[in-house]
């Protein structure tokens, strides 16, 4: 008997709390894909048992149905028409179940997707900086070696260049193209133009002699000739623009025109407008933060001191900190004659290390804490990048940690009164540059730093600020199993040691049709099943009898042990991983007993399958 798709999409809306509690809905060639507004209204046993619902299961933050091939696209127009809900491509429905996080969770998975990919350079360079520096002050005559300066300068060149970095980053992130966004970083970063630090330290005698560029007639939209060395907001306000402006010239521009005339149109327009509009907003803020800072540093007994050391990676994630060379520079050719900026500065620093090395410490994410323990040891060399962007700031409560630390270094530091010879060093390297008072500043950092790593230690817990991370992993194994899965995302090994199974040889027709998506079966030869690929558990089943991994290049694995095994109500199953845990190649996910299930009457056939095969163009199995 046919399906009723009419009556299908009605039990479906029905069951899911109407169309109002639908945020998004798309298909894909199996599954009808929905982002729900409010997970609670939804009878997730009473779902199942709809006819010509043939399973379910919840990933990246959708609700997915099984429905199968040519009935769920029969069944998707019927929901629409039932809901009033509008129709959504697969993209446009995972942008939807993005946006159902709470909007602090959003503002700040921004930068954390901006700089994740691109902590191993930042962390590597941040690690050799501060290490090159402390040669260099250690070791009289190094900093005027040809190997001091080689070395400076493969330390240096991730920051030197870190707009066009963030400029690719962000336009992964916001979907425009990673060339032209490197094109913007390099724009604002050129040769032509002034080097923002080299400006930063400049009398204002001669600031004003640097070119001033006029784009109209009467000195309309003039601009400094300088670049944004340094800065991250703007670039990425820049690319974000960009991608805006790329995305409708695509939409607008005849197809035969597209290629030449939307490349072009975009950066110039982006270019324009970061440097008429986006850059001078920037660099006003920038004085009026600057200026509210020194006068800070220099009154109200120490106060002043206390809400610097606190508003300080505060202006890190602005990208304004480089721009205190003036302050610092003023005061050692002033009467002060020596910088007492920098110990506030290394206070700052300092607890920012303690909050991350908390995190390193308690973390038990295995990602986590790879990025953690080098960002953090980068950090107390004086490089903090890495352990704000990376850690602190992405999960925030260590952020203001150290912010409370280095308040209190801060302080310390204003009370005693020491300063440094120079400046552009901090942390531990900046024991070598302090006058009169290094036991002063060894209490300033071990303050800092110990109040930071205190406080995160008590408020931050990873269950909370990180909902899906992992426990320890289990020891992997060395996984000889062949490749029984392809497509141009990776490839799958086999779960388990044992005989390949066609998967239309498969005792279910559920698997072996393929309703499921595109895979095959094992005749395990032991009970261990193994993770197939580095990823991450998005589902476990109560009884154990299946697992399901996201892995990369979106793909969704469904590893199920045995057919109707469910009703064996967990009886011979053992799990070593649970939801959010991050598992590598090789990795024990599940021991079975063989024994059990053929007592119990079910085969024992491990199904292996790619659910996401249909949004893969090439997809090979055996």
């Amino acid at each position: 008997m046919a399906l009723d798709y009419r009556k299908c999409a009605e039990e479906i809306a029905e069951l899911i709390g109407g169309g109002e509690n639908v945020a998004s809905a798309a298909h894909c060639a199996t599954r009808l894909r929905l982002v729900i507004v409010d997970n609670s209204k939804i009878n997730k046993a009473a779902l199942e048992e709809v006819e010509g619902v043939k399973g379910m299961f919840e990933s990246n933050g959708q609700l997915q149905l099984i429905i199968g091939t040519g009935t769920v696209n029969k069944v998707y127009d019927e929901f629409l028409a039932v809901t009033g809900v509008s129709a959504a491509s697969k993209e446009e429905a995972k942008a939807a179940a993005a946006a159902q996080m709470p909007l602090w969770k959003r503002l700040l998975k921004t930068p954390g997707d901006v700089f994740v990919p691109i902590l191993p350079a930042i962390v590597a360079a941040g690690l050799m900086m501060g290490l090159v520096e402390a040669l260099g002050k250690a070791i009289p005559g190094f900093s005027d070696t040809s190997w001091y300066l080689f070395l400076d300068l493969v330390s240096n060149t991730a920051f030197a260049y870190l707009p066009v970095l963030v400029a690719i980053s962000s336009a992964r992130v916001f979907g425009a193209n990673l060339f032209l966004g490197a094109v913007i970083g390099l724009a604002m970063i050129h040769s032509g133009l002034t080097n923002a630090w080299a400006y930063g330290s400049m009398t204002a005698a001669e600031q004003a002699e640097v070119a001033t560029w006029s784009l109209l007639p009467g000195g309309l939209l003039s601009f400094k000739a300088v670049g944004y060395q340094g800065h991250v907001i703007p670039v990425i306000l820049a690319v974000y623009l960009l991608s805006i402006i790329e995305k409708w010239l695509h939409k607008h521009v005849p197809e035969m025109l597209d290629l030449f005339i939307t490349p072009i149109c975009s950066v110039l327009a982006t270019v324009f407008l970061t440097f008429t509009i986006i850059g001078p907003i920037f660099s006003t803020l920038e004085t009026m933060v600057l200026s509210g800072a020194q006068l800070l540093v220099t009154s109200f007994f120490g106060i002043g001191a206390m809400i610097m050391g606190a508003i300080y990676p505060i202006t890190v994630v602005m990208g304004l900190h480089h721009m205190y060379n003036v302050i610092e520079a003023g005061m050692l050719s002033g009467e002060l004659g020596k910088n007492i900026w920098m110990p506030i500065a290394s206070a700052a620093n300092f607890a920012q290390f303690g909050a991350c090395l908390a995190v390193a410490v308690k973390a038990k994410n295995a990602r986590t804490r790879a990025v953690a323990f080098p960002s953090s040891l980068s950090a107390s060399l004086g490089i903090t990048e890495p352990a704000i962007f990376g850690v602190n700031f992405r999960f925030m409560k260590p952020f203001v940690a150290g912010m409370i630390g280095g308040a209190i270094g801060s302080l310390v530091a204003s009370i005693s009164g020491i300063g440094a010879v120079t400046y552009g060093v901090t942390g531990i390297p900046g024991l070598l540059a302090i006058k009169d008072g290094m036991g002063w500043y060894i209490l300033i950092l071990a303050i800092s730093g110990g109040i930071a790593f205190a406080i995160t230690w008590f408020i931050w817990k990873e269950d909370e600020e990180a909902p899906k991370k992992a426990a320890a992993p289990a020891a992997p194994v060395e996984n000889n199993n062949p490749v029984v899965i392809k497509c141009e995302a990776g490839e799958l090994k086999a779960p388990c040691k044992g005989t390949f199974v066609a998967q239309e040889d498969l005792p279910d027709p559920m698997f072996a049709g393929g309703a499921l998506g595109a895979g095959c079966g094992i005749e395990p030869a032991e009970g261990i099943v193994i993770a197939p690929c580095d990823g991450e558990i998005s589902t476990v089943a109560e009884t154990g009898h299946a697992v399901g991994i996201s892995a990369a290049g979106d793909m969704e694995i469904l590893i199920h042990i045995g057919v109707d095994t469910v009703k064996m109500g967990g009886k011979g199953f053992k799990t070593f991983v649970k939801e959010g845990d991050q598992v590598k190649a090789g990795q024990k996910l599940v021991e079975f007993d063989k024994k059990a299930i053929a007592d119990a009457g079910y085969p024992d056939v491990v199904v292996f399958l790619l659910t996401n095969s249909d949004d893969y163009e090439n997809v090979t199995v055996g």
